[in-house]
């Protein structure tokens, strides 16, 4: 059996009946089917940055993703540099090839830990940037055909933090297609980024939402901010040792969020529908409205309900980073039943002190919360 915590950016986990690590594209696609058509139950593993696995381990096949390449091609449009990228690519890789490049649409994305394949799952986003402003399409296996088909973007159901792939399609993606810009306009002759759409990002860039600077420079500023909440994969930094942020910003409807208090942050989910001017004594049309929902800042939920930085249950070996509070680390020995323990404690206080309960972001393997 092999241990599963050496394979995890969290470095927790127990051994799994059999791993198999395929290297190339038709073993990715031939070893998985033979998995499929086993009895033993499966689990897909890419970079190991974004689950928590139990004590106990898996008792079942772990397929480990290792497929590596990134091919280029060039399509009409505003975006028409076109990746190909296999789903084994270290993400962090793929950015640092588009920004050395000179080429736009990722580059908020840097240090996000992890493999290309399991960047669609859960739409990756950092910065005022998603990866569905940039995906085109993924190549798919599909566990319930066994085929391999061609799932355009639009059909993904890409969400704040959530795709179809999460919430129930079965199959693994095999590769993903990206539509990135190039655009060397500046000065320097040097790639701009696209509209810095993120206050801390421009802060830190001293620039203005919506300006864009250099690739290369962003992509600087960002990994400098996520080095300073512990979000870079070190192993240095104990802060490092964690499945990155534990939980989701929550989104509720605002009326939900005037109950809160006035210094709660919030962002709107959606842009705010333009002015309209009417012609005078035209009809005023009926006007539809749905609920206004908004992003609350989970970090801030829970620092306001009293879980602060570095802060551990008597004995355990789980602590919430030094750094940032939504990030629960590792801070060596620390078991999954500990990571957990914690996690349920700090829902347990937002809730009680805010009405919210916070939703876990990484992949749960034989745990619950």
């Amino acid at each position: 059996m092999t241990d599963l915590a050496s394979l995890t950016t969290l470095g927790i986990g127990g051994p799994a009946a059999r791993l198999v690590q395929p290297a190339t594209r038709a073993e990715l696609i031939d070893e998985t089917l033979a998995v499929w058509n086993s009895p033993e139950d499966w689990l897909l593993l890419g970079g190991g940055s974004n689950v928590v696995i139990a004590d106990d381990g898996f008792d079942g096949d772990v397929i480990r993703v290792a497929t590596r390449g990134i091919g280029v091609t060039r399509a009409e449009g505003s975006r028409p540099v076109r990746l190909t990228v296999e789903a084994g690519e270290p993400w962090d890789d793929v950015v640092v090839h588009a920004v050395e490049a000179g080429w736009s649409g990722i580059e908020a994305l840097s240090g996000i830990p992890g493999s290309a394949g399991a960047a669609p799952v859960q739409n990756i986003g950092a910065y005022g940037q998603e990866l569905s402003s940039s995906l085109v399409a993924i190549d798919f296996l599909d566990f319930d055909t066994g085929k391999l088909v061609r799932v355009a973007a639009a059909e993904l159901g890409l969400g704040y933090r959530t795709s179809a792939l999460k919430r129930g399609r079965l199959g693994l993606v095999v590769s993903l297609e990206l539509a990135l810009a190039d655009d060397p306009s500046s000065s320097s002759g040097r790639g701009l980024s696209q509209p810095i759409a993120y206050a801390q990002l421009a802060s830190a860039l001293d620039v203005r939402i919506g300006d864009r600077v250099p690739v290369s420079e962003l992509r600087a500023a960002v990994l400098e901010l996520r080095g300073a909440k512990g979000m870079l994969w070190d192993p240095a930094d104990p802060d490092s040792a964690s499945a990155g942020s534990f939980f989701t910003n929550p989104v509720v409807t605002e009326q939900f969020a005037r109950g809160l208090p006035a210094d709660a942050p919030r962002w709107p989910t959606a842009p705010e529908e333009a002015a309209r001017v009417l012609p005078l004594g035209s009809e005023i049309p009926h006007i539809v409205r749905g609920e206004y929902l908004v992003k609350l800042s989970a970090a801030w939920l829970i620092e306001k309900a009293g879980i602060t930085r570095g802060f551990a249950l008597p004995g355990s070996r789980a602590a919430v980073s030094s750094k940032h509070t939504l990030a629960i680390v590792n801070r060596g020995g620390a078991t999954a039943a500990d990571v957990v323990q914690l996690a349920g404690y700090i829902q347990t206080r937002v809730l009680a002190e805010f009405g919210v309960n916070l939703q876990p972001e990484p992949v749960l393997v034989g745990v619950s919360l």
